[in-house]
């Protein structure tokens, strides 16, 4: 019999078994983006540029949190998600370049809001809510503790909204 060892596949290593977008977040339509940040730059909406890679833990497990913040601004802000691997090394980059706000750390999350200004860039697992106060802010929506909290509605309650 052949030692062929079984493939696993987990969020709490290091090893690459495919983009994080679509196998941890569940969230493919992140993978390629749609527009460049040189592009989104130019928009008059806030732009979330995502730097990781596919083999580390902590990108795979802040997969879900992108995903859940596109669930929610995805329509009205461009996600721009950076596998740094992508990152040409050279002696500077222009403002309009990915590589110009990468730091060397992954994840990290760079916020810009209409203006084409940095209003967030932080390393490491962002949490959902210091990312969604900055998003209230720039579309001036209620802060969380005066608004009801963001739900999404099932599929089948939905399809029984639909049958009625």
């Amino acid at each position: 019999m052949l030692d062929v060892p079984s493939a696993f596949a987990g969020s709490n290593d290091d090893h690459f078994e495919g983009n994080v977008f679509v196998l941890y977040g569940g969230n493919a339509s992140l993978v390629p983006p749609k527009v460049k940040l040189e592009d989104s730059l130019k928009r008059d909406r806030p732009t979330l540029l995502i730097f990781y890679v596919d083999d580390s833990s902590d990108c795979k497990q802040y997969a879900t949190v992108v995903t859940r913040l596109q669930a929610f601004y995805g329509r009205v802000v461009d996600f721009i998600p950076v596998s740094v691997d992508t990152i040409l090394p050279k002696e500077s980059y222009a403002t309009t370049e990915a590589g110009y706000y990468y730091t060397g750390s992954v994840p990290q999350l760079v916020v810009f809001n209409q203006l084409g200004e940095v209003v967030l860039n932080e390393t490491g697992q962002v949490p959902f809510e210091k990312v969604d106060d900055v998003f209230r802010k720039l579309f001036d929506l209620l802060p969380r503790s005066e608004s009801v909290e963001l739900k999404r509605r099932s599929i089948n309650e939905f399809s029984s909204e639909l049958a009625e």
